[in-house]
């Protein structure tokens, strides 16, 4: 793979590698410590947590993988990147790398796909931080059937494919600062090279509908995540993940603390930069027993 897109002065993590049944999942994993893993979403990957790596790695353990078909990790056009599979290789790589005492941070469709394992595995999860994402089925709203017909069917997947539609218009239209967007596009816009590597990306749409079971048996377990301390970072600026998301995840973790951002957008961990470092480390240190 040709990396001549990727400004290694923002992004100088040495490269670690898992084999999966899709092909090699590529992570970063610095520092030594209590585990903090991160988990993206739909268009990015692990260079969007890049500035929680820097600041945080030198008292905690820092692994971030690339979903397979994103960023750095293997794009195979014939795999069925179903938001199941993305779980199981989670679980996976935290299994490989014996990780305990983890804190997740979650975004977009990271969200779902961290908490699949946290559901199953709750003694292992120490606290969560929740970044504009979300964690059950949408099934029965006009809307989300809708989004994944359209976006997810037939001519939204050939625009994904042919004109990386997502990452050219849905990303830069739900970040709030543009000139920012500008300095770093061109890190998302070409890690999808062409349409055969974009498969990954154009299949998460039509799956806000169609993963509705696997979406509702996360919430059903939620439950037992309920006394987790949890961190919400919200950029009031998202023009999708608005107040009622938030505030039914609020409902659903009583022992959480709340920052807004009022000039942040759908992507906190990159519009908000170094900013957010501190935040998650007071949050760390106040519910560390």
């Amino acid at each position: 793979m040709s990396l001549t897109w990727l400004d290694r002065n923002e992004y100088p993590f040495a490269p670690n590698w898992l084999d999966v049944e899709a092909g090699r999942l590529h992570y970063v994993d610095e520092g030594k410590g209590d585990p903090i893993v991160m988990i993206h979403g739909q268009p990015t990957w692990s260079f969007m947590y890049r500035k929680l790596v820097q600041d945080l790695c030198g008292d905690y353990r820092c692994v971030a993988p690339d979903l397979i078909g994103f960023g750095l990790s293997d794009k195979p056009p014939d795999w069925s990147y179903r938001v199941e599979a993305h779980g199981e290789n989670l679980r996976r790589l935290i299994q490989q790398l014996g990780l305990k005492r983890i804190t997740l941070v979650v975004h977009d469709w990271g969200g779902p796909i961290g908490m699949s394992y946290a559901v199953d595995h709750p003694d292992n999860i120490e606290r969560i931080v929740f970044l504009n994402t979300w964690m059950w089925s949408f099934e029965g709203e006009l809307w989300a059937r809708a989004f994944s017909a359209i976006v997810g069917g037939a001519l939204g997947r050939w625009l994904n494919r042919r004109h990386n539609l997502f990452a050219r218009v849905f990303m830069k239209g739900a970040i709030a600062d543009r000139a920012h967007w500008e300095q770093i596009s061109r890190n998302y816009v070409e890690q999808f090279a062409g349409p055969e590597e974009r498969v990954g990306c154009a299949a998460f749409p039509g799956q806000v509908y169609g993963a509705s079971p696997w979406l509702a048996e996360i919430w059903r377990k939620q439950p037992g995540l309920a006394r987790k301390p949890v961190l919400f970072v919200w950029g009031m600026k998202d023009p999708a993940f608005r107040e009622p998301i938030l505030q039914r995840l609020r409902a659903a973790f009583p022992d959480h603390r709340l920052v807004r951002q009022q000039n942040i957008g759908h992507y906190v961990a990159e519009e908000m930069g170094h900013e957010l470092s501190p935040l998650i480390r007071s949050f760390l240190n106040e519910t560390t027993g």
